[in-house]
């Protein structure tokens, strides 16, 4: 008697998000519900990049960057968030996402890609780490709010 494993589930298609309702659409990726007039903001301001990881018609995971750009360094991306639907989780969607936007980040002329991550986030270290990225130090990371 044979057993055969089930097959892998077929690679996300990953596509750039181009619109707000494409946007509202995924809301339950992100931590807060989308707002129309900051998703358009989003999608207008050059150097922006907000790609989807679709599973069928479903967006199953996202990430986002911003091209920063110094006169000492030049171009490079800061991958700003990566989210995965808890249901979609490892199966490599998160590395397909960051993958995704390293090509991105090359074709813009970047020279290189960051992301400042919680030392304790052992899932996104594990994505980050899977798609080649390297720790380059302890870094501490503080911050404004306005308004």
């Amino acid at each position: 008697m044979t057993s055969t494993s089930p097959a892998p589930p077929p690679a996300p298609e990953i596509r750039p998000a181009r619109s707000v309702a494409e946007l509202i659409a995924a809301e339950g990726l992100f931590d807060a519900p989308v707002r129309p007039a900051h998703a358009l903001d989003f999608l207008e301001r050059e150097g922006h990049h907000l790609l989807l990881a679709y599973a069928g018609e479903e967006a199953v995971g996202f990430v986002s960057g911003v091209e920063t750009a110094h006169p000492d360094k030049g171009a490079e991306m800061l991958l700003y968030e990566l989210g995965v639907a808890p249901a979609h989780r490892h199966r490599g969607i998160g590395r397909t996402l960051i993958e995704a936007l390293t090509r991105v980040a090359r074709d813009r002329g970047c020279h290189g890609m960051w992301v400042g991550v919680e030392t304790g986030n052992t899932a996104a270290l594990a994505a980050y780490r899977s798609a080649g990225a390297v720790n380059e130090g302890r870094f501490a990371m503080l911050g404004w709010e306005f308004g």
